[in-house]
């Protein structure tokens, strides 16, 4: 009980709040307040210290160095794609012939198996593509259900919300009505003792004379 926050404010029942400058009075006493609140506690200090760089790779401290330094990026290296003969040097070495030879025939083997991956993609992607869109609109679907449900839910608070101020103004719509019955009631028994006092002091006042 010692934490519970009474609202007194009944937006659905109060009334004034669309008026000319009620919006910019609120404003000024939040930045009063904003301005007297000198907080004493640090609310983080149970948290650890924020790690930036948790998620960097190497690559990426690499490339953010690169940035930070602001040097260019490095063209795409097509080495791996030429088939240089040897140097005019080694056109006799056997050794430098070799590592051409080697090296076509990698190159040889890496364009065979663009060449396997393009006809599995052609045997096998349309098919892939319908599961993965299947799958991603079961998410689809599933993510708007959760949405609406959510909605549903903060209808239903506020519908509630609006219910209670509406009973809760009607109440005290009732009270004000019998508050100001018993003031006029008072008022009027105040009015009637006051002329009873002043009737009976004259009264008074007449006998007195008369007995003299």
């Amino acid at each position: 009980m010692a934490n519970e926050v009474v609202v007194d404010a009944l937006p659905y029942i109060d009334q004034g709040y669309d008026e000319p400058g009620i919006r910019e009075a609120a404003l000024a006493m939040v930045e009063e307040e904003n301005k007297r609140y000198r907080p004493t506690k640090n609310y983080l200090e149970h948290l650890p210290q924020l790690n930036l760089s948790a998620f960097e790779t190497d690559t990426m401290k690499k490339e953010f160095e690169r940035l930070a330094q602001k040097q260019p990026m490095d063209l795409l290296s097509m080495k791996r794609y030429e088939l240089p003969t040897p140097p005019s040097g080694k056109m006799t070495d056997i050794s430098a012939w070799s590592e051409c030879v080697d090296n076509s025939m990698a190159q040889l083997q890496h364009q065979a198996t663009r060449i396997c991956n393009l006809e599995l993609m052609l045997e096998h992607s349309c098919e892939s593509w319908k599961s993965y869109l299947e799958v991603l609109i079961q998410l689809v679907l599933s993510a708007q259900k959760q949405l609406q449900s959510l909605r549903k839910s903060i209808q239903e608070v506020n519908w509630q919300r609006k219910n209670e101020q509406l009973q809760a103004g009607d109440n005290l719509k009732a009270l004000e009505t019998k508050w100001v019955g018993l003031v006029s009631k008072n008022y009027e028994i105040e009015q009637a003792c006051a002329l009873l006092e002043n009737t009976l002091r004259s009264e008074a006042a007449v006998s007195a004379e008369s007995g003299e």
